[in-house]
C-alpha cells in the first residue's frame, strides 16, 4: 500500500514538473498582464495579432507608432521557435479574438534554438497555427522567413540555403489553400542571400529601414486577408 502512494505521489509531481516546464517553455507568463488588461474587440475593430520571435518583438520597439496607429498587436518573444509558438497560440492569439493573424516564424528552429529539428517539422508547426486560427475564424497572413545567410549566435550554422527551402514550403502550401503570403525574401535579400548591414546590423533582426519595407507588405497582406 505505502509502495503504491509512493508512486502515486511521484506521478504527481512527474505531472507538475512537467506542466511547469512546458509554462517555462512557452513563456506563458510574458504577455499573461496584457492579455488580461486587452478588452473584447468591437465588432467592427479589425485587430490584428502579431505572433512571432525577436523579429516581431523588437518591432514594436523600433516601431511603436506601427502598432499604436492600427489596431495591431505585438505578442513576439524573443529567441522563441515555432514549437514555443504554438504551444502559447491559444493564450496570445485565440484568447485575443483578432480578424487576422499575422505568423513571422521559423528561423530560430533553423537556427537551433530549442535543438536541432527537420524543416517538414517547422513547417507542420506553422501549418497547425494555421489551422488553429482557422478553427477560431481567424484569418491567416503567413510571412516569409526573412534573409539570414549567418547567425551571430550560432557561427557553425549557414542558413540561407534553409531559409529558401522552408519559404518554398510555405508558398506553396498557401498557395494551394487560398491563404495570403507576405514575402519578405525577396524585396530585403541581397546577391549573398542574407541581409545587408542597412537591413539588419547583425544580419538577423531587421532595422529601421528594413522593417520600413515590411511595414506596406504585411499592411497590404492583412488587407488582402480582411476583404477574403
Amino acid at each position: 500500500m505505502k509502495k503504491y502512494i509512493l508512486v502515486i505521489i511521484m506521478l504527481s509531481f512527474l505531472k507538475l514538473f512537467a506542466q511547469q516546464t512546458a509554462v517555462a517553455f512557452a513563456d506563458f507568463s510574458k504577455y499573461e498582464a496584457e492579455n488580461t488588461a486587452l478588452p473584447i474587440p468591437q465588432p467592427d475593430q479589425d485587430r490584428v495579432v502579431f505572433m512571432g520571435n525577436s523579429i516581431t518583438e523588437g518591432w514594436k520597439n523600433t516601431h511603436p507608432y506601427f502598432f499604436e496607429e492600427n489596431p495591431y498587436i505585438d505578442r513576439g518573444i524573443s529567441g522563441q521557435t515555432t514549437s514555443q509558438m504554438l504551444l502559447r497560440f491559444r493564450r496570445d492569439v485565440i484568447d485575443l479574438q483578432p480578424k487576422v493573424v499575422v505568423l513571422l516564424a521559423g528561423i530560430n528552429d533553423i537556427a537551433e534554438n530549442t535543438g536541432p529539428v527537420e524543416l517538414k517539422d517547422v513547417f507542420g508547426n506553422i501549418i497547425s497555427m494555421v489551422d488553429l486560427a482557422q478553427a477560431n475564424q481567424i484569418k491567416v497572413v503567413v510571412c516569409s522567413v526573412v534573409p539570414a545567410n549567418n547567425f551571430p549566435w550560432r557561427k557553425s550554422i549557414k542558413p540561407a540555403d534553409k531559409v529558401i527551402a522552408l519559404n518554398t514550403m510555405m508558398q506553396q502550401y498557401c498557395g494551394e489553400n487560398n491563404i495570403v503570403y507576405v514575402d519578405y525574401y525577396n524585396a530585403m535579400v541581397n546577391d549573398k542571400k542574407g541581409l545587408g548591414k542597412d537591413l539588419a546590423e547583425d544580419g538577423v533582426h531587421p532595422t529601421s529601414k528594413g522593417y520600413k519595407i515590411m511595414e506596406p507588405l504585411v499592411k497590404a497582406g492583412i488587407k488582402q486577408a480582411l476583404n477574403r
